[in-house]
């Protein structure tokens, strides 16, 4: 089974008297790229929560969010005294040596410099990071069932597609034998206007005529696409996170597609070919997405 990379978890719990609520979604992207917000009570655990994340999502672009909805007195401001002081001296100095006039809201513009507030936060202790890890779990393994949803559509979007490439390509088979009797009947009336002003030697002629229709022949191609489809269902199906391999096996089968329609020289074997090509580039623009 696949799994997307699109996802979406959310999970709170309830330590002491704060709310504590973890939320994650993620994207795809071609590796692991995660961003953090975190309160500032828990930001020095930054590291471990990105490992955890890693470990169990493996790749997305990931955006990750812890936050405190009622911290209560966990945060306390305190002014510093000595900071003030100084601000205060500093300014009233600058005052009087440039001959201008003191401001007359001193708290609101004091309280407005660096390094005027302090903040101070209770440490995090043991059992409270232990709720919190569990609240990240949960919201983590929602982001990874919405990601199993999202794949089981994506498995039946790319099945369909396949199967669909795999019956366009029977329907070459109807166009062979026309298709090369074209060809050489169109390469003979070419020979005798050609015939009647040069002389030309039949044999040579002749074991031109099969190279050249040999190079035409699209039998290899046909089997090789038709390998392709079946390992893209059978990676699919087998694999865990197979979606860089998909992508390569997207790739190869391409490759058949557009030899396929150089060799063709036969208007519905285009056709058919084009189809071919716009049931691939659905597959390759939602290949992305899978894990």
């Amino acid at each position: 089974m696949i799994l997307s990379m699109t996802g979406y978890g959310k999970a709170s719990c309830e330590y002491g008297n704060k709310k504590i609520t973890v939320e994650i979604k993620s994207l795809n992207s071609k590796q692991m790229d995660a961003s953090t917000r975190i309160a500032s009570l828990y930001r020095e655990k930054d590291i471990e929560i990105r490992n955890l994340i890693t470990q169990k999502l493996e790749r997305g672009k990931v955006d990750f969010a812890l936050y405190i909805e009622d911290a209560g007195s966990q945060v306390v401001n305190h002014i510093n005294q000595t900071v003030v002081e100084n601000y205060y001296q500093q300014i009233t100095e600058t005052a009087a040596k440039l001959n201008i006039p003191v401001p007359e809201n001193w708290m609101e513009l004091l309280l407005r410099l660096p390094d005027v507030l302090k903040s101070e936060s209770t440490s995090v202790d043991e059992n409270e990071w232990n709720t919190i890890v569990e609240t990240i779990n949960q919201a983590v393994n929602q982001l990874i069932k919405f990601r199993a949803q999202e794949g089981k559509s994506l498995e039946a979007m790319f099945t369909s597609k396949i199967e669909r490439i795999g019956a366009l390509l029977k329907e070459v088979d109807q166009y062979e034998g026309e298709r090369l009797a074209k060809i050489k009947t169109r390469l003979e009336e070419n020979l005798k206007a050609i015939d009647e002003k040069v002389n030309i030697d039949r044999n040579r002629l002749e074991q031109e005529l099969i190279f050249y229709i040999e190079k035409l022949d699209v039998n290899e191609e046909k089997l090789r696409l038709g390998n392709h489809l079946n390992y893209f269902l059978e990676t699919m199906r087998k694999e865990s996170a197979p979606g860089k391999k998909l992508g390569f096996i997207a790739q190869e089968m391409g490759r058949e597609i557009n030899t396929l329609g150089s060799k063709s020289n036969h208007s519905e074997m285009q056709i058919i070919v084009v189809q071919m090509k716009d049931e691939l580039e659905q597959i390759k623009e939602q290949v992305l997405n899978v894990l």
